[in-house]
């Protein structure tokens, strides 16, 4: 299998940045290198942390992006650039079905799908994107990876927590452009690879968890803090991709929809009239920054700066399966912290008499936990009640997570 090289970007969150690189540590890929672009502060906690052991690293404290990913690719020397943010974790076969994708010639891009803070319900699939930076959600009913070619003036989507590249090809177009320092990063990256003639693979099993993690510019609860950046990003991008005659338009309407979006926060409570005022005005000077970033020519970035160093190779342990019920978790953790010690990519299943609805996580010790109601649903379109077997209700979660976890068929 090509190698592979995992580029993770983090800001001041050190704590989410370990469990990324724990989870990324999981990966079965076979030949794969970790790169780490963080602050300072977030290095040096992990560095003084086993999980450090095999990394290349490389601070960078400014709030840009672009320029750590960049930076990263600097770094990289795989065949495959894979990326991943500091709050999302990988499920084991992510990289193995993302990098499968490059065995077609044709594709220069891959991306796949996202689940959300639940873990179970999906907040990104298949789209495109157009000259204004719209979404248009596509279809996709088959677990297939294909290779897209977009319709003219459109982008196949990439998410930026969960995409690949070809490093040939993105060096050529000169990486991501530091103009946009935060919001449609990848999205102008997928509009210029369309505009070459490159193809770009939706991989729906290459499966990222993505928590939306605190930041500077937003809260945990995803209400936004600033929205200059995000002004800045869309003026940026319409400068370099929308025709001038439609660009008040769409900036008019962006405007409208942000508002819209705050309004929704403050009715529930989470912004006062005043944050509003201040916000959309924040925004309003962003867009009229982003005018002033003018595109400048992107020279082709150059052959990796350090050798092809991956994680060393460990024996591939079969997957283990702890389950049971609510009042024997304790025990049941337990044994998943040794079994991950020992070097299993572990799957705890722990549920209680009750219907309430599932939900799938990334432990800070480093195993995927299910927890819910043996009698509630998971995926969201099952009933809300349903009375089954603690054996039956595991029995389906492991058929529902088999081909990205990377377990074998249940009995």
């Amino acid at each position: 299998m090509r190698p592979a090289s995992v580029i993770i970007v983090s800001n001041r969150r050190p704590a989410a940045l370990k469990r990324c690189v724990m989870a990324v540590g999981q990966l079965y890929h076979p030949n794969y290198e970790v790169v780490v672009v963080a602050d300072s502060q977030s290095l040096r906690t992990l560095t003084g942390s086993p999980l450090g052991r095999g990394l290349k690293t490389a601070a960078f404290d400014a709030e840009n992006i672009s320029q750590a990913r960049n930076i990263g690719i600097g770094l990289a020397a795989g065949d495959v650039l894979a990326f991943i943010d500091d709050d999302a974790v990988p499920e084991p076969t992510w990289l193995t079905h993302l990098a499968g994708a490059f065995d077609d010639d044709e594709v220069a891009a891959a991306g796949g799908f996202l689940r959300g803070r639940n873990g179970i319900s999906w907040q990104w699939r298949a789209a495109s994107v157009d000259h204004t930076g719209q979404r248009h959600d596509l279809t996709w009913d088959s677990q297939r990876p294909a290779a897209l070619h977009p319709a003219r003036g459109r982008a196949i989507k990439t998410e930026g927590t969960n995409m690949a590249f070809r490093r040939e090809v993105l060096c050529a177009i000169g990486g991501f452009d530091p103009a946009f320092r935060f919001f449609l990063d990848e999205t102008d990256l997928n509009m210029r690879l369309a505009r070459a003639g490159h193809a770009t693979a939706i991989v729906p099993l290459a499966e990222v968890h993505h928590g939306f993690a605190e930041s500077t510019r937003r809260r945990a609860d995803r209400v936004p803090r600033d929205l200059f950046e995000i002004g800045a990003s869309m003026g940026a991008f319409l400068l370099r991709h929308c025709p001038a005659p439609q660009r008040a338009g769409v900036e008019a309407a962006f405007a409208r929809e942000q508002r819209q979006r705050l309004l929704r926060h403050m009715v529930a409570g989470r912004l006062e009239p005043r944050d509003l005022r201040r916000l959309l005005a924040r925004l309003n000077d962003g867009m009229a920054e982003g005018r002033t970033r003018t595109p400048v020519p992107m020279p082709a970035l150059g052959h990796a700066t350090a050798p092809f160093s991956p994680l060393p190779r460990k024996p591939r342990l079969s997957p283990r399966i702890r389950q049971g019920r609510w009042h024997e978790r304790q025990k049941i953790r337990q044994s998943a912290i040794h079994d991950v010690a020992a070097g299993h990519v572990t799957t705890v299943m722990i549920f209680s008499l009750t219907a309430l609805f599932g939900r799938v996580t990334f432990t800070d010790q480093g195993f995927w936990e299910h927890r819910g109601g043996q009698f509630g649903r998971f995926e969201r379109a099952e009933p809300l009640f349903r009375l089954r077997r603690l054996r039956d209700r595991c029995q389906k979660e492991m058929l529902r997570v088999q081909k990205v976890r990377g377990l074998s068929a249940p009995h």
